[in-house]
């Protein structure tokens, strides 16, 4: 579905990614791990068009995808939750959900509003409220519901849990592990690696703008020395 070829991407003067390479098969679940300024959102900024790349190809279902605008990459079928959210603060919980309403490439409309607020009740208890309003953990809620309103095929979620009380992390977990049961690709950054680990059926590790280890979940997690050498955990 995604293939990602010797990615190099600079801000600035800064060579912050230094020929990534990896594949994400359909319906597969990637966890995307790495200490703190290792190019873990520059990856996926590259990957969504919002950073153009020096060299190497993203390519999407077979296309060379590289560099096309985020909205492009939106109506190909990526959905993308962004550390930070980026709601609409002034739209109330409903507006921010219908505005990005729209079938799915194979024209699919299964995520309908009431499947949204069937899967997220906190936003069902606060459809008129305004994303102002809302908790940081609903606002984080809100995000993944405005995503999956577009259908996507590849859901990317960047520290989705960052910040957020311990309740509310287990209730996006979850939610995860619901959105990856239904079938949607979901690609994953967080800093639990034990959560990302359990979640996702695969998982790359960076370290200075490379990919340095990578393998099944299952077998990353038992593997403590090098989860002590690349992550500190």
């Amino acid at each position: 579905m995604l293939r990602v070829e010797a990615l190099h991407t600079y801000l600035g003067d800064s060579h912050i990614l230094r020929g990534v390479d990896f594949a994400l098969p359909a319906g597969s679940a990637l966890g995307l791990l790495g200490r703190n300024g290792m190019g873990k959102t520059t990856l996926i900024r590259t990957i969504m068009g919002y950073l153009p790349p020096r060299q190497g190809r993203v390519f999407w279902h077979g296309a060379d995808v590289t560099g096309q605008p985020p909205e492009r990459m939106a109506r190909r079928g990526i959905g993308y939750v962004p550390e930070g959210r980026g709601i609409f603060p002034n739209l109330s919980v409903r507006e921010n959900l219908v505005m990005a309403a729209r079938p799915g490439a194979d024209g699919q409309s299964t995520w309908t509003l009431e499947r949204v607020l069937a899967t997220f009740p906190r936003l069902a208890e606060r459809l008129h409220h305004g994303g102002q309003q809302l908790s940081g953990g609903e606002q984080q809620m809100l995000a993944i519901g405005r995503a999956l309103m577009t259908h996507p095929q590849l859901l990317i979620l960047d520290e989705a849990t960052e910040g957020l009380a311990p309740l509310i992390v287990a209730e996006i977990w979850r939610v995860i592990a619901l959105i990856r049961s239904s079938g949607i690709s979901t690609l994953v950054v967080d800093r639990n690696v034990k959560a990302v680990l359990a979640h996702t059926d695969r998982a790359l590790v960076m370290e200075k703008g490379r990919i340095v280890l990578s393998g099944d979940s299952v077998t990353l997690a038992a593997d403590a020395s090098a989860m002590a050498q690349y992550l500190g955990v």
